[in-house]
């Protein structure tokens, strides 16, 4: 029987694992921890966002990095397949606001207890606390004059543990994911094998990450959350790079929540260069000139309070000190003092808050990581490598990513039931 070695028994490597098994292979699968689905169970807060349940051309337009070479992964198994496997797999799902796809439960260890049922149904043989060192190839293993005479592809034969032995194999699938969360064990040890193997690894970077901001003021609105803002993203005071709408929320350190989660997956790539500005938009749905007339109308109505207190309207509670503060205006003022220029200069800056981004907090935080295995060496229909037979990429160890709302967590089921599908079906 042809046997297949999968590394990495998070999202990607148990869906490559259970395909590649339910196609009647033998199927190995390598997991450094104890237990698998480590950074799955974490995911969501626990809650899990496994998909989402959009039409095909929003979850291309949620793909941030090379969304056409998914093209056929996502095809293959779409997020109505996706959902249809769990739910078949005893997992019962629902959708919530913005299309997000949730285990029915709230449990992330449901989705993880589908997986597992599905690897043990079709014999997956799991080996847990197993570390993978380094990939074997055909050629390794050839006499000298068998290598001078091998003028094709090399092909991959097995994988090295740490404790020295090999695990020989037909097919190997590197599911190994970045480096985001490493307590979960994503330490990057599959772009390391992928570089070994000859392969390109586009540069890494921490991605859905919070935002650290450089102006003080963030820290004394640590906990509040803002909904239905905008911001924009801007370089050296250019036309905005990234521009979005949702929830955010202040840290001791900056800016995090889903909207900034999602900005800086565009900001990755721009961490070398300095002067980035965060735009906070407070009134998205009011133009300056609605903005202008509703201050109007509540100074009008809070005319003989002082400027401070007549803003319980506009913002929450928390938010007022500091707005005064960055207005440059007089608290103390009464609202039927202040000047028309005054006013418009405070409606502009409500309209347009600006936040100095000094960077993302890392790995650590990072939902997931942006960079990887270089697409251009990886067959698209199959997920195997164009530059070793028999060699196999899924999920976060391509340079491939996503926003927030279950479209990485697709990108992992996607190419991993690729990858396990063809690495089964080889020849």
């Amino acid at each position: 029987m042809k046997k297949v070695v999968v590394i990495g028994g998070g999202a990607a490597g148990m869906m490559a694992a259970a395909t590649a098994a339910q196609q009647g292979r033998q199927v190995i699968l390598l997991e450094k921890n104890e237990k698998l689905g480590r950074k799955l169970f974490l995911t969501g807060k626990g809650r899990c966002n496994l998909t989402n349940a959009c039409d095909m051309e929003k979850l291309f337009e949620n793909t941030v990095t090379n969304p056409k070479f998914l093209y056929s992964a996502f095809y293959g198994f779409d997020n109505r397949m996706a959902m249809e496997w769990f739910e078949k797999a005893g997992c019962p799902l629902k959708t919530e606001r913005g299309e997000r796809v949730f285990p029915v439960s709230d449990h992330s260890s449901d989705v993880i207890g589908a997986l597992v049922r599905r690897l043990k149904q079709w014999k997956v043989k799991v080996r847990l606390g197993t570390e993978a060192e380094s990939l074997v190839f055909r050629t390794d293993e050839e006499p000298v004059e068998e290598k001078k005479q091998n003028e094709g592809p090399k092909a991959v034969s097995g994988v090295r543990l740490a404790d020295g032995t090999v695990e020989w194999a037909d097919a190997v699938i590197v599911a190994t994911g970045g480096l985001s969360y490493p307590l979960t064990g994503s330490t990057g040890d599959g772009y390391r094998m992928a570089e070994e193997a000859g392969h390109t690894v586009k540069e890494t970077f921490p991605a859905l990450a919070p935002f650290v901001i450089r102006e003080e003021w963030c820290r004394q609105l640590q906990g509040l959350a803002l909904k239905n803002v905008s911001v924009s993203l801007c370089e050296d005071g250019k036309k905005p790079f990234y521009e979005g709408f949702g929830e955010m929320l202040f840290t001791h350190f900056g800016v995090s929540g889903p909207l900034v989660l999602s900005a800086s997956s565009f900001y990755a790539g721009k961490r070398k260069r300095t002067d980035v500005k965060l735009h906070l938009d407070l009134k998205p749905a009011l133009s300056p000139e609605q903005v202008d007339k509703r201050l109007l109308r509540d100074f009008e109505e809070n005319r003989n309070k002082q400027f401070k207190n007549a803003l319980g309207g506009l913002f929450p509670v928390r938010l007022i000190p500091v707005m005064v503060m960055l207005s440059g205006i007089d608290g103390e003022k009464k609202a039927h003092e202040l000047t028309k220029e005054e006013r418009q200069r405070f409606g502009r800056m409500i309209k347009d808050v600006a936040m100095t981004v000094e960077g993302t907090r890392g790995y650590a935080e990072a939902v997931i990581t942006k960079g990887g295995v270089h697409v251009k060496e990886v067959n698209p229909s199959t997920m195997e490598s164009k530059k070793v037979k028999g060699l196999y990429f899924a999920g976060e160890a391509l340079d491939v990513d996503a926003l927030t709302g279950g479209f990485n967590l697709q990108i992992a089921w996607s190419t991993g039931y690729a990858a396990g599908k063809a690495a089964a079906e080889r020849e």
